[in-house]
């Protein structure tokens, strides 16, 4: 039977047995469930003191499966869930989500009356407000695909079990409640990092802030002007500068160049130690924004967490970087070039297949209509200087000096395909993980573009700066795979398919992330998609079926 179906037949049990003498006839709290959720099922709403019941079918299954019975039997326990939800906001979450002031009076309603109406309340309000919790530290409050069609990220519970049998489960387990859930979740160092920046930042926006840098003229090293004192004020609260520095001196010193180079690392500026334009902007951005943008990135992550692996590659489109992680630790990292705002490249995750050294590229449909097609009427060389060839539908190669590149009338009946080499727009080297996106990881020839800090450049696909480091880490064969084995393929200019282990790639958008030293790092919201997630993260709770 498919959970859907367990599920309603469930519910139907529930709803048949109305009118039957079970345990919900002979108990008052019992019977005060069953009319509470009977109630739940036909107005399709329920309101228990202030609060609203959304977990309808899952709700009526757990109690009808035990005769609608009391769970919450020990204090001990209510008191580990209200310990869970007031802490969090350590997630970035709200703890009014899972109903901690009405939980907090409904006891004491509960414990003054001791009548079975209340008692029957505050059971089902506890069920639902562990169900409202567990979900969101499992999948997140926001169900991404509800924002994006292309996010693909796995929601599974707690192994596949059945919500409406692990919840009692849960209550009656020996096991504390946040060990339950440290075993369940296993959060990353990268997230438990991010946890505690939000926390400093939290208690930066607490003591008012960061005092604003007024705008104006370009600073730099050796300059005197009474905004260096706010510079050097506004740089201690994040720590850029020491703690403890001299505020008072209005002359811009080698000290203060260093603690603009830290902070514009830390934003993805240009790290020059110069104080322009983007410098102004980035240190008089909010502290209440960077609040966000840190929820916003452990919400993300929360998405992820039943596709990581111990080995895995890891992609941030708005960081500009690639990442991979082995034994659960993070080993490489180098940077990257991304979508186009008008070519975005997708979030989404994907299995790594294969790697392909000195691959041919064939130009996708929207590239060769876009790109290639009026650029070969603009330059009849086009072809010759980038070493592409024209083929047919049989694979075979055609004289370009045969076709009328002026009147393409009817559309173009033949591929693009640009031949292996250094010119290759896929660079050397290249690592698929099939997908619907066409997206891939690969090499570059413009390889001088990844000095710059930011990266936006390409039609979708991610530009690797070190792809046969990356290689490398991938295969872990070193007696077969070592860097010099590799590029001694790449040197043959000779195609070669090689089958990788089966690795989980993810593709995020992350606009606070972790720097190697611990740092925390703030980005460009570069394809504005933040404020769509911060909205749904500030929203009601929906409980999306898994």
């Amino acid at each position: 039977m498919n959970p859907f179906t367990w599920r309603l037949a469930v519910v139907l049990f529930a709803m048949l047995t109305a009118a039957l003498p079970t345990g919900a006839g002979q108990d008052p709290v019992a019977g005060a469930m069953k009319a509470r959720l009977d109630t739940l099922q036909s107005a399709g709403t329920l309101e228990i003191g202030g609060a609203r019941i959304v977990a309808r079918d899952i709700l009526s299954a757990v109690y009808a499966e035990r005769g609608f019975r009391p769970i919450w039997t020990n204090d001990v326990r209510i008191q580990e869930l209200l310990d869970l939800i007031a802490a969090a906001p350590a997630d970035g979450l709200d703890s009014a989500d899972y109903f901690l002031t009405e939980l907090q009076a409904q006891i004491a309603k509960a414990e003054a009356s001791n009548a079975a109406p209340d008692q029957a309340d505050l059971d089902i309000l506890l069920t639902e407000s562990l169900l409202r919790f567990g979900y969101h530290q499992l999948f997140g409050k926001v169900n991404p695909t509800a924002l994006d069609a292309d996010i693909n990220f796995t929601r599974r519970f707690l192994g596949d079990r059945e919500p409406e049998v692990a919840i009692p489960e849960i209550i009656a387990s020996p096991v504390p409640l946040q060990q339950q859930l440290d075993d369940s979740v296993h959060r990353s160092p990268v997230y438990r990092t991010l946890q505690r920046h939000l926390s400093d930042y939290r208690r930066i926006a607490d003591a008012g802030g960061w005092p604003r840098v007024a705008a104006g003229a370009t600073l730099r090293k050796g300059d005197d002007d009474p905004r260096v004192v706010s510079l050097r004020e506004r740089l201690i609260v994040t720590g850029d500068l020491p703690a403890g520095s001299d505020t008072r001196s209005s002359t811009f010193d080698e000290a203060l160049e260093a603690a603009v180079i830290g902070f514009q690392a830390r934003h993805a500026l240009e790290p020059d130690g110069v104080v322009g334009k983007q410098s102004y902007e980035a240190m008089n951005v909010p502290v209440e924004t960077r609040i966000d943008q840190l929820r916003l990135s452990l919400e993300r992550l929360r998405w992820v967490r039943g596709d990581r692996a111990e080995r895995f590659i890891a992609a941030n489109i708005a960081g500009y970087r690639v990442f991979f992680v082995s034994d659960n630790r993070l080993v490489w990292i180098s940077r990257a070039m991304v979508g186009k705002a008008y070519r975005q490249t997708p979030v989404f995750r994907g299995s790594l297949s294969y790697l392909e050294i000195n691959p041919t590229w064939t130009v996708p449909p929207t590239i060769l209509k876009q790109d290639v097609l009026p650029a070969i009427q603009r330059d009849p060389a086009y072809l010759k200087t980038r070493n592409m060839s024209v083929i047919d539908r049989q694979g075979r190669q055609v004289d370009p000096a045969t076709i009328d590149w002026q009147s393409l009338e009817g559309g173009f009946p033949y591929a693009i395909r640009q031949e292996p080499g250094p010119k290759n727009a896929l660079g050397e080297i290249k690592f698929i993980f099939p997908n619907e996106h066409a997206v891939f990881l690969h090499d570059t020839p413009n390889r001088s573009l990844f000095a710059r800090p930011e990266r936006a450049f390409s039609s979708g696909c991610i530009r690797v700066e070190n792809p046969f480091a990356l290689a490398e880490l991938i295969l872990n064969d070193p007696a077969k795979w070592d860097q010099s084995a590799l590029l001694k393929v790449r040197d043959s200019r000779l195609t070669e398919r090689i089958t990788t282990p089966k690795l989980p790639v993810l593709i995020l958008y992350l606009t606070a992330s972790v720097q190697a030293d611990g740092q925390a790092r703030f980005l460009k919201d570069v394809y504005q998609r933040d404020a769509a997630v911060l909205k749904a993260l500030n929203g009601k709770v929906v409980i999306t079926p898994v």
